[in-house]
């Protein structure tokens, strides 16, 4: 599945986002193309449409986390920090070794599910310091950087903003501009999370604004790649739109649909 140069025949890259434990249909994802792009969120902590997914309810079982779904769908955030920390205090165990031993044995499964090669940043909810332990020689990493596939230029950036959720990979607005900055002119702009446009970052299902990036917006608009690739909004209220010359895809959430979304040149 190695990329062939530019001229010698189509290229065919399949891009996934938001895998969260689908490993069964990760095996499959590249059949048929000469790359993979996955961005981010393969960790499962808690699956928000089947409460019984996840290192949440195989810790505290289901109704539990029908309770935290609840609690943070109702934006009720503190209660829902309030009420996780005496589920934590129950565990007797160090919280961080717990969650990174439950990371670890997803990371194993679907780490060994890419196909070669596959091309990857992180999601929000990832752990970027284990990443380099469990991907193998046909798995790119890439965060802040740009990679070279079938002649056009992508640039990935990895992680989310900070939100009152606090997941794992939340960096600062400063931060995660600075990574755009570095990326700059690009044929296809890879990213976890939207732009900061209204339609792109409302979860129907979850009733709520995500996070966006204004930095992201302001790059696509100066810039002008041509494609925006994002995920991390599950339910999107409008799952592609142009904003100028740029057509804007979200390509999640894989771990519902089960099927990539393709771009061939």
């Amino acid at each position: 599945m190695a990329p062939t140069p530019a001229g010698s025949h189509r290229t065919r890259v399949h891009v996934v986002s938001d895998v969260h434990g689908n490993a069964r249909d990760l095996a499959r994802a590249g059949e048929g193309a000469d790359a993979l792009i996955c961005l981010g969120d393969l960790v499962l902590f808690l699956d928000y449409a089947d409460h019984s997914r996840g290192i949440f309810p195989d810790l505290f079982g289901v109704e539990n986390a029908d309770r935290i779904v609840a609690l943070r769908t109702a934006r009720r955030f503190q209660e829902a920090r309030e009420f996780g920390a005496r589920l934590w205090a129950g565990v007797g165990a160090d919280r961080a070794s717990v969650i990174e031993k439950a990371v670890r044995k997803q990371y194993a499964e679907m780490f060994a599910a890419f196909p070669t090669p596959t091309y990857a940043t992180y999601g929000n909810v990832d752990m970027p310091p284990l990443w380099q332990e469990y991907a193998g020689p046909g798995t790119t990493v890439v965060d802040g950087e740009r990679v070279e596939i079938g002649g056009r230029v992508f640039g990935f950036v990895g992680g989310g903003l900070r939100t009152p959720m606090r997941t794992p990979y939340e960096i600062s607005d400063e931060e995660y501009a600075a990574k755009i900055e570095a990326v700059g002119e690009v044929d296809v702009l890879c990213t976890h999370i939207p732009p900061e446009v209204p339609e792109l970052v409302y979860d129907t299902v979850a009733r709520r604004f995500e996070r966006g990036s204004r930095a992201l917006l302001d790059a696509i608009r100066r810039t002008r790649p041509r494609y925006s690739l994002f995920g991390h909004v599950h339910q999107p209220l409008v799952r592609r739109m142009r904003i100028g010359a740029t057509e804007c895809v979200n390509v999640g959430h894989f771990a519902g649909t089960g099927t990539p979304w393709a771009l061939e040149w």
